[in-house]
């Protein structure tokens, strides 16, 4: 059987000019517009051709791939530039990052030199309670991650492939890795449909999500001897394909979409591009690509896509600002060219030129050498965090809530409690427990755990809802052996107790969550509901939560807390720089004027209902500190420290709901 046709081994020009268009595009979109452009997917699908391309050509030639040999060759490329932008750009962080997002920061870093920052990223994007992380100056080696591990499993794809079609199928080598790849294409894809629609903020760096974006290009290096058509054809084809890579961050909304169906736009501009270049007309999109400017630019895309992040973060952190005016864009682009220039020159080009075969032992030792400046200020920046973070509250110092209960204040010299560092991680003890919650948004299975006093109690209190319901659960642990009560947790992030989606916020998990939920609760009622009453700083009770409740009329009793008021900024980022008045907010933007339940009708006679506004705003102004301790770890989510000391204040409204039970 015949095998498909070897095409014409030569140099490409035009693939280094979509890359230097991928690149600014990426780096354009990241500056100016705020969203991002495609650029990564063009990558993705050049990786994929130039790779399968390369690693084909050495099995037929070799009958082998040397895997140590093919690693240290991929090292002595991305290494060099991807570990000196690391070392930099944590040494940075340091002096220019606040210290709320050290921690994040170092976990990125690591992800990042080890290849499996999209994971990170992904499980972030699920994870409501770290949806409020800022961007990390290595954000974007999702992107580069992901490519590595495709470089790293390539070879065995191909290895395989091979060994297939030689010793048992007996079939032509490129015909049975076009059919693999057809394969892995169309598993990935469909895979990738699936997982956009049910929970796209995974799918975007899902590596499996993506996987069909190389095996299309690996697709098209095969296939390309066959894809002739005419010349106006091709004349068309080329411009039409550079105007789609171009253009597509601008028709569709790249971050929210993809991958799924949509990245076929990019990655069907990049075929298009490189078919019309394997039969190039006078004025074609080659001459433009394939160009001086255009190659040097993408022969340096790689240092230019790696830099220009880590400058946009800092330029936000310097300035501290959310947006970039064009002459500091301009700015930015321009250190951006003059670093790449100089570390391609310096680091990078000295590095690729050794040989692999003959040089093994020294080329490992230099890239060791070119490793450990990352890794030293990583391990040492992560162990000094360990050591400085933390400290011990006192009721003296850090009197939290009861400042305003018992009217305690704290000495002037006292350190503020969770201190930046330890803030984000200051979460309710239960989120310690992966089988106590539930994350993301596919799932409606319910967890139940139980604490406090949770053998023969004289109360049992369900603690229901979403992450604002759940930063009670410090307060209410606080008192539970006082009460002689039990604390049963069924959390489920971002969803709330409702009968119904009331403003856009909650899916079909969510609302499935609660009938599973329901049906527990009524099987075993608690003495008390604990819930959410309100929503943010509405006017009244959502028409869903009211429902909800009356459900539970003649089997438990409600107990509902007002929405604790939002900031407008992050304090842990803001009492970084400024002042505790400068942080704080309205009180009459944080809240409404009329306590909600009194501007609602049909509200049911088992609803109790707390207002704890006084411990979080004074007359006038809703402050991100109170008696000393941190109010928010984010801009609406209470401190476990400052939950804990609410709990005095939380037991004068829980005994007479428990006492009317008896």
């Amino acid at each position: 059987m015949a095998d498909l046709r070897v095409p014409e081994k030569r140099f490409r020009p035009e693939l280094e000019g979509i890359r230097a268009v991928a690149a600014l595009l990426v780096a354009v979109y990241h500056i100016w517009i705020g969203s991002v452009s495609g650029g990564v997917d063009v990558f993705f699908i050049v990786s994929g051709y130039l790779i399968t391309t390369s690693l084909l050509s050495r099995m037929v030639r070799e009958g082998r791939i040397n895997y140590l040999e093919n690693l240290l060759g991929l090292a002595k490329r991305l290494f060099p530039l991807a570990f000196t932008v690391l070392a930099v750009s944590a040494v940075l962080s340091i002096f220019l990052l606040p210290l709320s997002t050290w921690r994040q920061t170092i976990a990125e870093l690591f992800s990042s030199m080890f290849y499996f920052q999209n994971w990170q990223l992904a499980n972030s994007a699920v994870d409501y309670l770290a949806q409020n992380n800022t961007a990390s100056p290595f954000q974007h080696f999702w992107a580069l991650s992901i490519q590595g591990q495709f470089y790293v499993t390539w070879p065995i794809v191909i290895t395989l492939v091979y060994l297939l079609a030689t010793k048992i199928l007996k079939t032509p080598v490129r015909k049975t890795l076009l059919a693999v790849l057809s394969v892995i294409f169309l598993a990935s894809l469909s895979y990738s449909v699936y997982i956009t629609a049910v929970n796209q903020p995974w799918a975007y760096f899902d590596t499996f999500a993506r996987a069909w974006e190389f095996s299309l290009g690996g697709m098209l290096a095969l296939l390309l001897p066959y894809l002739k058509f005419s010349d106006r054809a091709h004349l068309i084809m080329g411009w039409v394909g550079l105007a789609i890579i171009s253009f597509t961050g601008m028709v569709l909304p790249v971050s929210t979409v993809f991958p799924g169906f949509a990245a076929l736009l990019p990655t069907g501009g990049v075929i298009l591009v490189i078919i019309a270049s394997e039969n190039g007309q006078a004025f074609g999109v080659q001459k433009l690509l394939g160009s001086k400017p255009f190659q040097y630019f993408g022969s340096i895309s790689y240092g230019f896509y790696l830099w220009h992040w880590p400058l946009l973060v800092f330029y936000y952190a310097y300035f501290n600002t959310e947006t970039v005016t064009t002459l500091g864009g301009i700015g930015i682009l321009a250190i951006t060219l003059v670093l790449s220039i100089m570390t391609i020159r310096l680091v990078e080009k000295p590095v690729r030129e050794m040989p692999v075969k003959h040089s093994k032992k020294r080329l490992s030792k230099v890239l060791v050498a070119l490793m450990t400046p990352a890794i030293l200020v990583g391990l040492s920046w992560g162990v000094f965090v360990q050591a400085s973070s933390g400290g011990t509250a006192t009721v003296e110092d850090n009197p939290g809530a009861r400042a305003v209960l018992e009217n305690i204040q704290p000495a002037e010299d006292a350190e503020l409690q969770p201190d930046f560092l330890s803030a984000k991680e200051d979460l309710p003890t239960f989120y310690s427990d992966k089988d106590c919650f539930l994350t993301g948004s596919v799932s409606s299975k319910l967890k139940e755990c139980s604490f406090g006093v949770t053998e023969n109690p004289e109360h049992v209190v369900a603690l229901v809802g979403g992450s604002h319901s759940g930063h009670w659960f410090p307060a209410l642990e606080a008192v539970a052996e006082e009460m002689n009560m039990r604390i049963d947790v069924y959390n489920k992030d971002a969803c709330r107790f409702s009968s119904g989606d009331f403003d856009g916020q909650l899916d079909e998990a969510c609302m499935t969550w609660n009938d599973n939920l329901q049906e527990r609760l009524m099987a075993e009622p608690p003495d008390l509901i604990f819930t959410t009453a309100t929503v943010n700083s509405g006017d009244t009770v959502p028409k869903g939560y009211i429902n909800k409740w009356k459900e539970f009329e003649g089997v438990a009793e409600i107990f509902a807390v007002r929405d604790n008021p939002r900031m407008k900024v992050d304090p842990t980022l803001c009492l970084d720089e400024l002042s505790v008045d400068n942080c704080s907010v309205e009180r009459d933007k944080a809240l409404a004027d009329v306590v909600p339940w009194e501007n609602t009708e049909g509200i049911p006679d088992n609803v109790t209902f707390a207002d704890m506004s006084e411990y979080f705003c004074t007359d006038d102004t809703c402050p991100p500190v109170v008696g000393n301790v941190l109010v928010y770890r984010d801009k609406h989510h209470l401190t476990t420290l400052y939950s804990q000391t609410m709990g005095p204040a939380l037991k004068e409204h829980l005994e007479p709901a428990l006492e009317n039970l008896n």
